[in-house]
């Protein structure tokens, strides 16, 4: 049911009526609760269903983002954002004419699984809607050690806790989806989930969490990290470290976990990512967790064996995605130390061919090509060779960057495809790294990439100048100021690093 006495912008969900509010040819739902607030004991439980409401809903605001460090509107929480724990809710967009029900895009935004939120303002999807006719959903889930440390072996018999919270806030997310979105005019058999970062990282997730079977019908993964989810001995160790940070004994740790402030927990959960950037560099704390339940494979095994979910998927990562990190970010800040450390923990033997893709290493940017290519592109390419053998795989390689970015030593770093696949020219981002020029190849590189996205969502194919990725040629779509395609790039290097993204 859309709309009541003739009003399009309320609809009735299964849990009651809300209402939205139209601007500019678009209606907003915005930050409608989808499941019961994580809040006092349901803290660390999986995702509980939302109590029904009377009346109508006020979902014309966002309102808050879930708990997380303060960075900027456009990543997640500025200095001003509205945070709070029961703010795990979801929001719809689409155009205010349409008829019948629209293909969906269901966007997971990334933030390292720790910022975020869907009324980040980099993730905005009203250029997807207003030249795709598709509906578009975006949603919060809970954040760092709230919703991405495992503190499962904690839980006693009268204070269960439950592990990969984020996770399984991300499947009740679908699920909400699948059940609702036909009342916004969305069709919930044609859906397609993307996201960047740790969004695409959940992504390609998702196509291994049984639970998620059916609730996906296209995936598209840009720049995830998939290689650095931990496995369960990881999580366990680093859950043994958590409780004596936080300063409470095995038995303790329920009702500690319940009463801690979320100041508390986010402190914590720094000095143990810190700590483990520093001494076991290619895993990341705040990340899903192979638990053997709601993740039974890590999503890299799982790829290798054909037992991802058998949807078309579009994947790929920008050429330049470490120098964010050497230079601005430092999340995933690597030193020569850090490499030493990471052949050590892994593959001692695969050290030498690996560097030896590295010329200048440890000399000018080829570090960041080595976080580049460790932490994204490399598990990627291992990810859509596996994947190919089970349902239609298409590969990119952002490399489009601009004379400024070229000067300032960021090239086709990390994230900046996000524009060209929103579909915007005119961003503060774009305006600024076009100064020393390259504005009207931008334009042109926005109108092809944000096209293919689309068409990708709404027809299940991004074009036929985008060859599907096979094992055999693994042709891939280097998207530039002209776009090109190109037969296994860089296959000497992708055979080096073979030995690390299959050593599990």
């Amino acid at each position: 049911m859309t709309g009541t006495r003739g009003d399009a912008t309320v609809v009735a969900t299964r849990s009651g009526l809300v209402r939205g509010r139209r601007r500019q040819g678009l209606i907003f739902w915005r930050g409608i609760p989808y499941i019961a607030p994580p809040v006092g004991e349901k803290r660390y439980r999986a995702p509980q269903p939302v109590e029904p409401w009377n009346g109508v809903v006020d979902a014309a605001e966002y309102g808050p983002v879930p708990p997380q460090p303060r960075t900027s509107p456009a990543a997640g929480a500025g200095r001003r954002t509205a945070m709070a724990e029961d703010a795990i809710t979801i929001s719809v967009l689409r155009r205010a004419r349409s008829s019948g029900r629209r293909p969906v895009m269901v966007f997971v935004h990334g933030g390292g699984f720790g910022i975020g939120g869907a009324s980040a303002t980099a993730y905005s999807g009203e250029q997807l809607v207003a030249h795709g006719d598709v509906v578009f959903v975006a949603f919060n889930y809970r954040l760092g050690a709230l919703g991405w440390v495992d503190l499962s072996r904690f839980g006693r018999p009268d204070a269960p806790i439950d592990g990969n919270l984020g996770l399984r806030d991300q499947v009740a997310a679908l699920r909400w989806v699948r059940d609702n979105i036909a009342a916004f005019g969305g069709d919930p058999d044609d859906v397609t989930v993307f996201g960047e970062s740790a969004g695409a990282t959940a992504v390609l997730t998702l196509l291994c969490v049984p639970a998620a079977r059916g609730l996906v019908t296209r995936a598209i993964a840009q720049s995830p990290v998939i290689g650095a989810i931990p496995d369960a001995e990881h999580a366990a160790a680093w859950a043994d470290e958590f409780r004596v940070l936080l300063d409470a004994t095995p038995a303790d740790m329920p009702d500690r976990l319940r009463t801690a402030g979320v100041d508390e927990l986010m402190a914590v959960t720094k000095r143990l990512g810190d700590r483990i950037s520093e001494e076991q560099p290619g895993v990341l704390l705040l990340a899903p967790v192979v638990d053997g339940d709601v993740l039974p494979l890590h999503p890299l095994d799982a790829f290798a064996a054909g037992a991802s979910a058998p949807v078309p998927l579009l994947i790929g990562t920008n050429a330049d995605e470490g120098t964010l990190f050497q230079l601005l970010v430092r999340d995933l800040a690597v030193t020569p130390g850090h490499i030493d450390r990471l052949f050590e923990q892994t593959l001692p033997s695969a050290r030498q061919a690996v560097l030896g893709g590295y010329p200048a290493y440890p000399r000018g940017r080829s570090i960041a090509g080595l976080v580049t290519d460790l932490m994204f592109w490399a598990p990627a390419v291992a990810a859509a060779a596996g994947h190919a053998a089970v349902a239609p795989t298409w590969m990119y390689r952002f490399d489009f960057s601009t004379p400024l970015m070229d000067r300032v030593g960021l090239g086709a770093t990390h994230a900046a495809e996000l524009d060209f696949v929103f579909g915007r020219p005119d961003s503060g981002f774009q305006r600024l790294f076009g100064l020393l020029g390259g504005r009207r190849a931008a334009r042109a590189v926005v109108a092809r990439m944000h096209a293919r996205w689309l068409r990708f969502a709404v027809d299940g194919d991004p074009g036929t100048d985008w060859p599907r990725y096979e094992p055999e040629g693994r042709r891939t779509l280097i998207i530039d100021a002209v776009d090109r395609v190109e037969s296994d790039p860089r296959a000497g290097t992708r055979r080096a690093w073979e030995p690390l993204t299959a050593r599990r």
